[in-house]
């Protein structure tokens, strides 16, 4: 039942719009927030940090859990900006799916490319999601090609839309041959969407006029064109399926996730020094992905994130910590809403859980009850810029070296010490 995803794109697609309006979908939260809220708005959940709700950027990953049709889905959002992408590419190795996110007017830029080439390397099976259509955007078939030469995956249009910016009337789904028609939404789910029924319908064609024939004879020329789907290459990242819609309007993100409950894989089995590990194994086994301070500002915490990988894990159980070989008992095991959290009594293999401590856990860190167990595959960048810091007040450069090495504990920044000498260096990947 657990469906463990990521949502990449390059800065400004709308990947945390979409990650809004799918919580409103699973019925997380009543309303749906902005990226940008004025007034009476209220802000997206995803983006818990000030300088993320001041500049309306994500900053840091965050992770949300919530469910849909039977299925837990375990969702993260990432940040689209290159400075962060070391936070990304971390997170990358923690879910089993991925949403690439496209504007429909800009098409693959140069992130959207960055990004793909991770989960290519780590054979992460990729949805593609067109968005903004209620824009004036770029011809779909234009998208189509460009996603093929640029990314090299075969590109198979689960939806087709027709018309677009003022003249968007909806999309066409292939699977059930139905049209769903655009109802422009906001921040609430509205009522019963309308569905027309077929490509031929006559009453299709006398309501949308040239728009739908255009549309109609595109899918004629996609229907002999683009390949079938095939779930086995989809499985080993050689397709990739492609909706359409406006994440910001609520239109076409049920199809997504319908999309997902469908297609992506269950929890899969991860590969340890030792042997490999079955998700379905009974003990437990888990491993730290990213390490966040202060979430919430009132309780100056630090957070470990850890995905699941086996077993069944229940609050105030004994874990060991590989590495340190320390022992662990949780009894504050937290599950997100981003800022929101909840106490968890159990997971399983998939699930994304939070586990505060105060520098026991580090980043890579394998958890297991007791077994030797080394995870591999968290991946770390050469620094490509290094700076020093000196502090003005000498005094204070107990607190200045703390600050810093906690900073490094959470993968933000590389912190090195000369071999003489005492100013410290920083090496970071993004300016």
């Amino acid at each position: 039942r657990r469906r463990t995803f990521a949502i990449i794109s390059h800065p400004d697609a709308g990947k945390t719009t979409l990650t809004e309006k799918f919580l409103l979908f699973g019925g997380a939260i009543q309303m749906a927030g902005q990226v940008r809220a004025k007034g009476e708005a209220r802000r997206t959940r995803s983006d818990f940090m000030k300088m993320e709700q001041d500049r309306g950027i994500s900053v840091s990953a965050s992770a949300m859990s919530f469910d849909f049709r039977h299925f837990r889905f375990n969702l993260v959002d990432t940040p689209g900006h290159s400075d962060f992408s070391e936070d990304t590419c971390r997170t990358l190795t923690a879910v089993d799916a991925a949403i690439m996110v496209i504007d429909g007017a800009k098409g693959v830029e140069s992130q959207t490319r960055k990004l793909f080439e991770v989960c290519a390397r780590r054979g992460v099976p990729i949805f593609t999601f067109i968005n903004k259509m209620d824009r004036e955007v770029r011809e779909p078939l234009e998208l189509l090609s460009e996603i093929e030469q640029h990314i090299g995956m075969d590109a198979v249009p689960f939806s087709w839309p027709v018309g677009m910016g003022k003249t968007f009337h909806g999309v066409y789904d292939r699977r059930t041959d139905q049209m769903r028609v655009f109802d422009a939404g906001e921040d609430r789910r509205g009522g019963e969407e309308e569905v027309l029924q077929g490509l031929n319908n006559p009453e299709t064609i006398k309501r949308f006029g040239a728009e739908f024939e255009d549309a109609k004879g595109e899918l004629e020329l996609i229907d002999g064109a683009s390949p079938a789907f095939d779930a086995a290459a989809f499985l080993r990242g050689e397709q990739t399926p492609m909706l359409f819609g406006s994440a910001v309007n609520n239109f076409g993100v049920r199809e997504v996730l319908d999309a997902l409950v469908d297609l992506a894989p269950p929890p899969s089995e991860r590969v340890a020094i030792q042997r490999t590990i079955q998700p379905t194994e009974k003990k437990f086994s888990g491993v730290v992905f990213k390490i966040q301070a202060n979430m919430d500002p009132a309780h100056r915490d630090r957070i470990a994130f850890v995905r699941v990988v086996s077993g069944h894990f229940e609050r105030g159980m004994r874990l060991k910590v590989v590495r340190s070989g320390k022992e662990l008992r949780p009894n504050t095991v937290v599950s997100f809403l981003s800022q929101r959290r909840e106490l968890l009594e159990e997971a399983y293999g998939g699930d994304i859980i939070g586990i505060p401590n105060h520098g026991v856990l580090q980043l890579g860190d394998t958890l297991t009850e007791g077994e030797e167990l080394q995870f591999t595959g968290l991946p770390f960048f050469a620094p490509e810029m290094i700076r020093t810091v000196e502090v003005a007040d000498p005094l204070r450069t107990k607190q200045l070296r703390a600050g810093l090495t906690q900073l490094g504990e959470e993968g933000a920044i590389q912190v090195f010490r000369p071999i003489a000498g005492s100013v410290l260096l920083l090496g970071a990947v993004g300016q």
